[in-house]
């Protein structure tokens, strides 16, 4: 054979075995690409998203869209061609595996504590709302989650009310860890609890819950390598009862990163007026009951998936500012907010047409 042959036949041989392994052979890496992005003043499967009984509601329009990332699943395993084809690809990103599901997180984990983080980001938007509204909200402290094997585990269930610790009043959330801290692994801390079940009955029936127990639990170590800590095996939270109904209708979504777009849709249907004057705004970021905006993931994802629907301006949580604007889609008016009154601030200039002055994210 000759050798020009040879070599032609050898380096065709190769790039079919790079080729082969690149198409079978995984790699430890995942994938995130813009996600769907939803009006919270219109509707989603033909449902209202944002739905409001017991209070006069208002006309709406123009957008307040949320945003979200589509990203692979727990399961899928990229080969090389597919991941060489995400870094390539301007709109995606190709992250390693461990960024999305950490420590080994299975599919069905990711997807209860997204739908968990969502559960609390509409709360957090309802009260934060309603803050800006003078609208009084009750609010106390419950079990968020009690985890497996642990001593509260059959003792105290999420949405028991914790009304004492040892006795003494619980007001926050910080205080539960506080004073169990307050004991050596292996003594004893008592809760005061309203079950779960009866402060449901009582919200149902409008009235005060009345029935209390107390719950002995025997502390363990917190076993995290440092100094040793007393805990019990649950996290605290925060519910609320609201003078009237909120209803956010939104399937297939998690996490807790439309906190804000919840929370300005609901101050625009319960406001004269309209918030964006007509204007396509969308936006992302946490908030707090306080009316906090914080940083997301995903925001290169989020601002593309937003322009390419039509957005004007993009409400971008003011530590996401910096990377955000590093690639920042033609057309597209990216507006640092770090509270929801800098939101609202925001849209009064978006919807007078007085931009000049707005908040813009920039390169740092």
């Amino acid at each position: 054979m000759p050798r020009r042959t040879a070599t032609m036949l050898a380096s065709t041989l190769m790039l079919i075995a790079l080729l082969c392994a690149g198409v079978f052979f995984p790699v430890p890496y995942s994938e995130m690409s813009p996600g769907p992005t939803v009006n919270t003043l219109g509707e989603h499967d033909g449902e209202p998203v944002l739905q409001i009984d017991g209070r006069k509601t208002y006309p709406t329009d123009g957008h307040l869209n949320m945003t979200t990332v589509r990203v692979t699943s727990a399961d899928y395993r990229m080969n090389l061609v597919e991941a060489v084809y995400g870094w390539l690809a301007h709109d995606n990103k190709v992250v390693p595996h461990e960024t999305l599901y950490p420590d080994g997180k299975t599919e069905e984990e990711s997807t209860q504590e997204n739908a968990e983080e969502f559960s609390q980001s509409q709360e957090s938007a309802k009260v934060a709302a309603l803050k800006q509204l003078d609208v009084p909200v009750k609010s106390w402290v419950i079990v968020s989650t009690v985890v497996k094997g642990s001593p509260s585990e059959g003792r105290l269930h999420a949405g028991d009310v914790i009304k004492t610790v040892d006795g003494k009043t619980v007001k926050e959330p910080a205080d539960v860890a506080e004073l169990v801290t307050e004991h050596k692994p292996g003594e004893d801390v008592v809760f005061t609890i309203v079950p779960a079940k009866e402060q449901a009955a009582a919200e149902k029936a409008n009235r005060a819950a009345t029935k209390t127990e107390k719950v002995t639990i025997t502390t363990t170590d917190s076993d995290d390598g440092g100094e040793q800590r007393a805990i019990v095996g649950i996290s605290a939270g925060t519910d609320h009862t609201f003078p009237f109904s909120i209803d956010i209708k939104l399937a297939d979504v998690g996490g807790p990163s439309a906190g804000l777009m919840f929370a300005l849709g609901i101050y625009d249907k319960l406001t004269p007026g309209s918030l964006t004057g007509g204007k396509f705004v969308a936006g992302t970021g946490t908030i707090d009951d306080d009316g906090k905006v914080g940083p997301i993931g995903g925001i290169e994802m989020k601002t593309v998936g937003a322009r390419s629907k039509g957005a004007q301006y993009f409400l971008t949580p003011a530590d996401n500012c910096a990377s955000a604007a590093q690639d920042t889609p033609d057309g597209l008016t990216l507006v640092k907010v770090d509270t929801i009154d800098d939101a609202l601030g925001a849209l009064e200039d978006i919807r007078s047409g007085d931009t000049a002055d707005l908040p813009k994210c920039a390169v740092s």
